[in-house]
């Protein structure tokens, strides 16, 4: 609902145009040196940290593999119906996979040409008429080379250079001071905030602060414990549908953790964001549900820009979002009610 007012919201500050931009230095400053320390303790748990970030490939790429293990052995059968088969079946190669976490590499050799015991030589092949040697291609037969999935060269996550590694070490340290500091960080904004509003809205600030953090917070951990896991697998999905193999770099794989889930942190703000340019102004309740399809819209690109070029990460900051932007209008609404009865009492 509209504001009962249409006082200036500095009307009743003390603090000048100026002032207000010290006070935004200040606040800022005092941000800055909270990231700082943030950073600074970023540094001590960076290793765990690395080995946490690490974690959601290594277990996409040993799903993905493990299911192109499958594919691999069934493909076999397909094509070679009436040629040699495995020496495994189906069902011992099915659990082996997905019971005993072992994967395989798919090999052919000659049979009779390996070694009879440790030291002889193989059999040399028959010379062929034209007295050069003939490779017989119909005597391969295939060969599963086993290894548990964590031995899998294919899993491992790599670097190629020296220097990469410091670089890895520097991101994690950051990202762990990001959220370590964001507590503080929010409550400068909301401090620099309170400075512009009436003296009565200033207690806002310790209400919606907790809020702020808790959905800065929630969009974070949505990004890392749930969004990663999908996004990697389409990823993933999308390398075997092209018939690549993916070959990933941590640092690479950093700049992704680094983006979505600072993305949908600063996102997940956007109730407070409404609820904000609702109390100075600029918006009402009623403009946005009117207007909640160019929302939507706004929303879609919104989400885009936040998250890497892929429609799932896109797709789970996108309807959060929409959800959170309906809970602003109700946020709005409710707050709205609350002024007019405050201005219905002093009547």
């Amino acid at each position: 609902m509209p504001r009962t007012t249409d006082d200036d919201l500095f009307q009743s500050s003390t603090m000048t145009f100026g002032e207000h931009l010290e006070e935004l230095r200040t606040c800022l400053i005092r941000a800055t040196l909270g990231l700082a320390i943030g950073v600074a303790i970023g540094f001590l748990v960076a290793r765990p940290v690395v080995k946490l970030i690490e974690e959601p490939l290594r277990r996409a790429l040993g799903d993905y593999y493990s299911k192109q293990s499958l594919v691999t052995a069934a493909a076999w059968d397909e094509r070679h119906p009436n040629g040699p088969a495995l020496s495994y079946s189906q069902a011992e190669i099915r659990d082996a996979v997905e019971r005993h976490g072992m994967t395989f590499e798919l090999r052919e050799v000659h049979p009779d040409r390996l070694p009879r015991a440790i030291g002889a030589a193989p059999a040399l092949a028959e010379p062929s008429g034209s007295g050069t040697a003939s490779f017989d291609a119909k005597a391969l037969v295939p060969v599963l080379l086993w290894q548990p999935l964590s031995r899998d060269p294919r899993v491992s996550i790599t670097t190629l250079s020296a220097q990469e590694a410091f670089g890895i070490y520097v991101k994690a340290a950051v990202l762990t001071g990001v959220v370590l500091a964001s507590p503080w960080i929010f409550f400068q904004l909301w401090t620099f905030v309170a400075a512009g509003l009436y003296r009565h809205e200033r207690t806002w600030v310790w209400t919606f602060l907790p809020i702020s953090v808790a959905l800065f917070l929630a969009g974070v951990l949505l990004a890392f414990f749930f969004v990663f896991d999908f996004v990697l697998e389409y990823l993933l999905d999308f390398n075997a549908w092209l018939g690549l193999d993916p070959d990933p770099r941590i640092s690479e794989w950093l700049g992704f953790v680094l983006v979505l889930p600072i993305g949908f942190g600063l996102g997940f703000q956007l109730p407070l964001a409404m609820l904000f340019l609702e109390r100075i102004g600029v918006f009402e309740a009623d403009d946005y549900v009117s207007q909640w399809r160019l929302a939507v819209l706004a929303i879609a690109i919104l989400s885009a820009v936040l998250t890497p070029a892929d429609p799932y990460s896109m797709l789970f900051l996108a309807v959060p979002l929409c959800l959170l932007y309906f809970g602003g209008v109700g946020l709005c609404r409710w707050f709205g009610r609350n002024d007019n009865a405050r201005a219905t009492k002093a009547a």
